[in-house]
């Protein structure tokens, strides 16, 4: 695993790629077969973003202390 992203240009430009990847995903889905480990998937995507986002806060605030 790769060493924790501290500059916040580059916590933005993480969660940019992030978010795109996750519309990508929702842009490739057919919502015709589309199936609940399809939509679990998706879930654990914005999870995974919202737990980023909070990290990043986290780190912010830690810092200013």
């Amino acid at each position: 695993m790769g060493s924790p992203v501290q500059d916040k240009n580059l916590q933005v430009t993480f969660l940019k790629q992030r978010l795109n990847m996750f519309l990508d995903v929702l842009d490739a889905i057919d919502p015709e077969d589309t199936d609940l480990e399809d939509i679990d998937r998706l879930l654990s995507m914005l999870d995974d973003m919202e737990s980023k986002c909070r990290e990043f806060n986290n780190r912010e605030t830690n810092e200013s202390v």
